[in-house]
């Protein structure tokens, strides 16, 4: 049991004892590996500053970069989730959602707040990777839901930020019934030409891809975000085929039609909000405006 021991100045001293640094103050980035101050990484935007990967973030990171001051209101507190089918794995669901609640601060996978986006109020919708994959059930759909009312009733823009591996299949069919339910909410939103930004962020799969995230008046995204239904293993054994060199990352699906931009995250408030400018006050065209004048 030596080994649970060090010697220091002839002073036999146990290794618990050494000053450790506290933790929190250090990450380390997920692609080039190296170290990053957490302090320099918030002030970056959760970028690394060595290789500009897009560390993977939640709700409250969003909330905080997007809003005026880091101000907002929460909303959908109270929707918690219940357990239909009394479903068990290797545990029961409702001893599941407790644990990620207790191990997370987070009452489900989304939250929803609204606020001002350089002076302008928008409604957020954000998912968090975190809490059981960011798996879209019940209260995922009807949180997204709620958000949508807000902005038919008092006319503000919505904005969801994707991040999941798809439905919660703990709910069965009550989790893939909200595919529809969004989206029908979403075309009353398209009728009121009330705008929906989709922020598709690391990684957005499965149901979620399948519906709303890919709805949207912009569907934009992060770099290097992955993007798609099924993930690259399951379609490589499926098709029997290697697939191509970045395959359902980001800058591929801009290629191939499915998004609008890729915006750096450091640039995404700015570019957000002059996006619903344009879609909000609908400019004409110089040409047009020319004609007019004549």
């Amino acid at each position: 049991m030596s080994w649970f021991k060090r010697v220091k100045d002839n002073i036999l001293t146990k290794t618990e004892d050494k000053n450790n640094t506290p933790d929190g103050l250090w990450k380390k980035c997920p692609a080039c590996k190296k170290a990053l101050q957490t302090k320099a990484l918030r002030k970056n935007s959760y970028v690394c500053l060595h290789c500009d990967h897009h560390l993977r973030i939640g709700s409250e990171e969003y909330f905080e970069l997007l809003f005026d001051d880091g101000q907002y209101s929460e909303f959908g507190m109270e929707v918690v989730s219940s357990d239909p089918l009394e479903f068990t794995d290797t545990k029961k669901y409702p001893d599941r959602v407790k644990a990620m609640q207790a191990k997370t601060g987070l009452r489900d996978a989304l939250r929803t707040a609204y606020g001002m986006c350089h002076g302008k109020p928008l409604v957020v919708a954000a998912m968090d990777f975190r809490f059981i994959g960011g798996s879209m059930g019940s209260v995922v759909g009807e949180k997204i839901a709620r958000a949508i009312d807000y902005g038919l009733e008092n006319h503000v823009p919505v904005l969801v930020i994707s991040k999941s591996g798809g439905a919660r299949m703990m709910e069965g069919a009550l989790s893939l019934m909200q595919m529809a339910k969004i989206s029908a909410k979403l075309a009353l939103l398209s009728q009121k030409k009330i705008p929906y930004v989709s922020l598709l962020t690391d990684p957005t799969t499965g149901g979620v891809t399948a519906s709303f995230a890919m709805l949207g008046d912009l569907n934009i995204a992060e770099p290097d975000a992955l993007i798609g239904f099924a993930g690259p293993r399951v379609i490589k054994e499926t098709i029997g085929r290697d697939l191509p060199e970045g395959f359902q990352r980001s800058e591929f699906v801009l290629e191939h039609g499915f998004l609008d931009y890729i915006v750096h995250r450091g640039e995404l408030k700015d570019r957000l909000a002059q996006s619903l400018r344009l879609l909000m006050k609908n400019p004409p065209l110089e040409k047009e405006e020319e004609t007019t004048q004549e």
